[in-house]
């Protein structure tokens, strides 16, 4: 090892979802949204003013901000906004996760929690999920420097109620509690009534889901003043311009089209229900998935082998070599075709 390797920060990286170019696939792997964004986004990138890129975009990110306030009817002053969850997720590390207790999440759970955690020194503790994938919210009730998890959780897409969390916050109210939110627009209810009552509590939620802008790299969070305060100086301290003129422009036009927001979530949620049936018809065991994805294993069929056939045929799902979870595959749900080219290899693979 040379000497300068010595002060070199070393982790192991976050590993995304691979991200295929090939021409006829279907793309499953990395729960995108299989629809376009709104209309209102398309005529904003169609007619943008590229003459604002010479110049700063506005710091405090005022015209997406207040779009959000009003569509969630919240206080201006109780939103933050970044380059993706992601973003906002890490800056919520970095700003509330300083205590020398360990922070507690979900074992089976978004694989960036435990990056963010050894890049930052943070120390932390997996929290097992009972055999059926969920929470059990005693688990949660012992001293912490804070709490983490997504609800509807990821890769499994199990959705605690609202009572459950509740009882979370109530047991840990000298901490920040940070609720993932990244799939709640598929068919659960958010933590947002409860945001008046826990000064503690951090929502966080994406626009790469159900905005259909995984590209345009958007997220948000909702908090008490104090939070969203103290979030803003850590941004500010770290990189003020966070949000990009085309970014502010499309994201607050994607808040704006709630009437194409609504269709497309109801079309997704739709066929995720049918894919249930069929994926039950055909021997596949799964969870209530409360998200825009299936995290299914069958009792014949090693998950490891059927990934690798579907890929054979440009089909790419989500496979994780991971303990307790490596006979499962997580499944995007895509459109009606996509899923029924899906089932027509599915029927030939098993049956055959």
């Amino acid at each position: 090892m040379k000497l300068w390797e010595n002060n070199v920060r070393k982790v192991v990286p976050y590993v995304p979802g691979e991200q295929p170019d090939q021409p006829h696939m279907i793309k499953l792997n990395t729960n995108e949204n299989p629809y376009p964004p709104a209309p209102g986004v398309m005529e904003n990138l169609y007619t943008f003013d590229t003459d604002t890129l010479r110049l700063y975009p506005d710091p405090s990110s005022k015209i997406l901000i207040d779009a959000l306030a009003e569509h969630y009817k919240i206080d201006a002053e109780q939103i933050f906004v970044g380059v993706g969850s992601d973003d906002v997720l890490a800056m919520a590390f970095l700003t509330f996760f300083n205590s020398l207790k360990p922070i507690l999440f979900p074992d089976i759970t978004y694989s960036f929690y435990d990056v963010w955690a050894q890049m930052l020194h943070i120390p932390y503790k997996p929290v097992p999920l009972d055999d059926d994938f969920r929470i059990r919210r005693e688990d949660y009730y012992e001293e912490n420097g804070g709490v983490i998890f997504p609800n509807p959780n990821a890769p499994t897409g199990e959705l605690e109620s609202l009572e459950d969390i509740e009882d979370i916050l109530c047991h840990n109210q000298d901490v920040i509690v940070i609720i993932d939110e990244a799939y709640i627009d598929f068919g659960g209810k958010s933590a947002l009534p409860l945001l008046n009552k826990y000064e503690n509590l951090l929502i966080v939620q994406t626009f790469s889901k159900s905005r259909s802008l995984a590209g345009m790299r958007i997220g948000h969070a909702f908090g008490s003043r104090e939070l969203i305060r103290y979030l803003n100086d850590v941004k500010y301290s770290f990189n003020s311009y966070t949000m990009n003129h085309l970014a502010l422009a499309l994201g607050t036009a994607a808040v704006e089209d709630d009437a194409y927001f609504r269709e497309t979530i109801h079309k997704i949620v739709t066929t995720r229900e049918r894919m249930k049936e069929e994926f039950r018809s055909l021997g596949f065991v799964f969870g209530d998935s409360m998200s825009n994805f299936l995290f299914v294993t069958h009792p014949d069929f090693p998950a490891a082998q059927l990934f690798e056939a579907l890929k054979q045929e440009n089909i790419y799902v989500r496979y994780f070599n991971k303990p307790r979870i490596d006979n499962y595959l997580r499944i995007t749900i895509g459109t009606d075709d996509e899923m029924d080219a899906l089932l027509e290899f599915l029927h030939n693979y098993i049956k055959r």
